[in-house]
């Protein structure tokens, strides 16, 4: 989906970015990325849970183990994935060359990278683009290393918002890059947040595992998983607040700010899905458990018949209807309703007819919402969804992940 991108500056306390162009990429667009702190950071990450993770994967495990790092380098256009003891050769190498130019210890060096599956990375030209990206990082760089990091992105993904924490400002940012092979299952997903809230190790792993990375798990444009999914936060304590430090008001005014920045950057994904034109709201309700609720919601949000009903603006329930029967869990159709925004076209086991043309007009926009209630159960589940066009097939057929 085309999209105008305001470049409005954003500027976290504490932290550098840099992006430049390495050669990794043969179109000689930017490729090369790099996040730094001015001290080493509170730090917390997730994975992919795919098998054939990828690695820098591997070695980034490694690396946010201690809950410090003080940079992660990045670099697109070819993921370093399936590559054996030389990839993970060269993910050590990526972190040993970035803490040589940051002069810092590469054990508070993280690497990520995105791109082509099975490939080796051209070395001789990352290293001195990881050494240039280095140079290049400042406080308002930002958008230069949003950048950097894209592959079949039509623009970057960024958001920022603030909180007050024991009466000091504090700033959240967050950079992504995804648009096909989105359906994370975490732990081609990587995602940065960056504060400048002062936090200890255990808050870090908890605000990623439990608040950062919960709508990147609602979210599926074409329900694979990439070998390369990655989230990392980083707070750099610039913001002078004392440490947060378990439960309190000060973490909870921080997760609300680091749960709308990853909201708005699943958001951006999905309406940047390969080829999408839409992004959809599933909501589940009324299942026995969640995870029922869920197994249905994402029956129907990977539905392929469903995502391409979404891009002909069809208000075709019975696609929906038919993914929430096939998805596993036992509903009674007599108890199942679905919604288009509020117009409701089922009913207990039957469409209503007067309903689609008014539904119809619900699903020309570009962003709208789905309801599904499957019974009285207190199990509900969310997905965010995109549509599936003609332009998906074209763009993958033409390009190797």
């Amino acid at each position: 989906m085309k999209r105008e991108v305001v470049e409005t500056e954003i500027v976290v306390p504490g932290f550098r970015f840099g992006g430049v162009a390495a050669g990794v990429k043969k179109s000689g667009l930017p490729d090369c990325g790099i996040v730094v702190a001015d001290r080493p950071a509170a730090a917390g990450a997730v994975f992919t849970r795919n098998t054939f993770c990828a690695a820098p994967v591997l070695i980034g495990r490694e690396r946010v183990a201690s809950g410090r790092l003080q940079a992660v380098v990045v670099n697109s256009g070819n993921a370093n994935a399936c590559t054996g003891k030389q990839g993970l050769a060269d993910a050590r190498a990526m972190c040993a060359l970035a803490g040589r130019a940051l002069g810092i210890a590469p054990a508070l060096v993280a690497p990520s990278s995105t791109g082509m599956i099975g490939v080796e990375l051209p070395m001789d030209r990352l290293g001195p683009g990881i050494a240039r990206a280095a140079a290049d990082a400042t406080p308002d760089g930002l958008w230069r290393f949003a950048r950097a990091i894209m592959t079949t992105d039509a623009f970057p993904k960024v958001a920022s918002a603030t909180a007050r924490v024991d009466g000091k400002k504090v700033t959240v940012a967050g950079i992504g890059k995804g648009a096909g092979m989105i359906s994370p299952d975490m732990a081609t997903l990587l995602v940065y947040v960056v504060t400048d809230a002062a936090i200890d190790r255990r808050t870090a792993s908890w605000l990623t595992r439990e608040v950062a990375v919960r709508p990147f798990n609602e979210l599926t444009v074409d329900g694979d998983t990439s070998t390369n999914d990655s989230l990392f936060l980083l707070a750099s304590g610039a913001a002078g607040n004392a440490a947060i430090r378990g439960d309190g008001p000060g973490r909870k005014a921080l997760a609300r700010a680091v749960g709308e920045v990853a909201g708005e950057i699943a958001r951006l994904v999905a309406l940047d899905g390969e080829g999408a034109t839409k992004a959809v709201r599933i909501h589940v309700r009324g299942a026995a458990t969640d995870r029922d609720a869920q197994r249905i919601v994402r029956a129907v949000g990977r539905s392929q018949l469903v995502k391409t009903a979404f891009f002909g603006a069809d208000p075709n329930w019975g696609r929906i209807a038919c993914a929430v029967g096939y998805s596993g869990v036992s509903v009674d159709p007599r108890k199942v309703s679905i919604r288009v925004g509020a117009v409701e076209v089922f009913r207990r086991g039957a469409g209503i007819g007067p309903a689609r043309e008014k539904a119809r007009a619900v699903m020309a926009n570009a962003e709208f919402d789905v309801g599904i209630v499957v019974g009285s159960g207190p199990g509900e589940a969310r997905l965010l969804s995109s549509d599936l066009s003609k332009d998906y097939v074209e763009l993958n057929s033409a390009y190797s992940t």
